[in-house]
This record gives structure tokens, sequence and C-alpha cells, in this order.
């Protein structure tokens, strides 16, 4: 089934141009493994940065400096990389089994509290946190809104934030806009991969005295 909410323009456009930082680019991969939409949409990104650079070298004077859209290209070679055929029973797609280093089965899952729990991710960006979150059939995540971003992509089960559904390979993207309460579905434990920039902002002053023991 095709997710029904997809990346932004501007993470897409960013992680074809190479400039998102790891964690981003994690979430933005392993939604694409999940979603042909956005492969496509990804497909359209390159093409129209590839015609724009060779506009570009057409021009010496205009010449793009190392590091820019050029310098990606070359490695990433003119045809978007292939999207490796996932095993029909696993839940975490690749590139993010990579990180885990094996599907569900295999996480030693960190306990949170009412039988939530995660699983922090490590990356080399200095920017994000990265985790996986599994929250139980029927329950919620206290009440929050944010400090920066959070992009929150259903890996197995659903999740109801209040106005909206969110089902395996959809992607949540929140801002300090947005407070919400979201609530696993009653018919299966929630598992999501989840990425901010900043700590989230709890409504009950218990979850923020433990935030710092939680890493949340």
């Amino acid at each position: 089934m095709t997710p029904r909410h997809h990346i932004g323009d501007d993470l897409l456009l960013s992680y074809a141009a190479g400039s998102l930082s790891e964690g981003w680019s994690l979430a933005v991969a392993t939604h694409l493994a999940m979603c042909p939409v956005c492969r496509e949409r990804l497909a359209l990104a390159e093409a129209a940065g590839g015609q724009l650079l060779e506009t570009l070298e057409a021009k010496p004077e205009s010449a793009p400096e190392p590091g820019s859209w050029a310098a990606v290209r070359s490695r990433l070679g003119d045809a978007p990389a292939p999207v490796r055929k996932q095993p029909q029973t696993a839940i975490l797609p690749s590139p993010l089994r990579d990180y885990v280093g094996g599907d569900v089965d295999t996480i030693k899952w960190k306990a949170l509290g009412k039988g939530a729990a995660q699983l922090r991710i490590r990356t080399g960006d200095g920017e994000t946190q990265v985790r996986l979150l599994k929250i139980p059939a029927g329950k919620p995540v206290p009440e929050h809104s944010h400090r920066g971003r959070e992009l929150t992509l259903v890996l197995c089960g659903a999740f109801d934030d209040g106005e909206e559904r969110f089902a395996r390979g959809d992607i949540e993207d929140a801002d300090a806009s947005v407070q919400h309460v979201p609530t696993a579905t009653k018919d299966e434990d929630c598992i999501c991969l989840a990425v901010t920039d900043a700590p989230l902002r709890f409504r009950s002053w218990i979850v923020r005295a433990l935030q710092p023991i939680l890493g949340i």
C-alpha cells in the first residue's frame, strides 16, 4: 500500500542535492524505500538538477563551486541509486536495517515506562537525535509540542495524532506549531523512526523531569 503522507519538498530537494544531514537523510531514505511516489519525485528532482548543471556548465564564468551539485552528481552518477529489494517478512527497510544491525526481532529495546520503549541510533551529524520508538497498542505518547522539527515515520502499526491517521510508510513532519498526543491504534504496537533536532516540549512536568534521563 502506498503511503498517504509524504516527504516535504524542502527535504526531498536537499536530499537530492546531497546537503541533508545524516539523521534527516536516514528518515528520507527509509521512506523512499517504502514509497514509490516519492521515489518518482526524487528522480524528477535529480533530473531537474542535472539539467540545471548542464546549463551552468555551458557558461564557464558560472561554473559551480566544489561541494555543490556538480560534486554531488559526480558521486551519485547519472541515475538514482536503486532501492534494494526488501525481504518479504522484514519490518525495517534498508538502509534503516543496516543501522540497526538486523530487523525488529534483533532490537534491544530500552524501556521508557508504561510499555513504551526506544532504541537510540547513532549518527555522526551532531545535529539530530535519531531513535526507534515502540508505542504499545492503544496507548498514547504524552502530550507534547516541539522546540524544533520532528519527523516520525511509521514502520509497523499506526498512530492517530488527533487529526490524522499515520500508517506504515507514512511520515509526519511536525514543528513548533504542532501540539499533539500521538496514540497507537488498538490493533497492534506502533513502531516508528523519529528524528528531531531539539528536545520535545512535554506538557507534563513529570515527563519533563525525566527527559534528561530518557534522552527525549
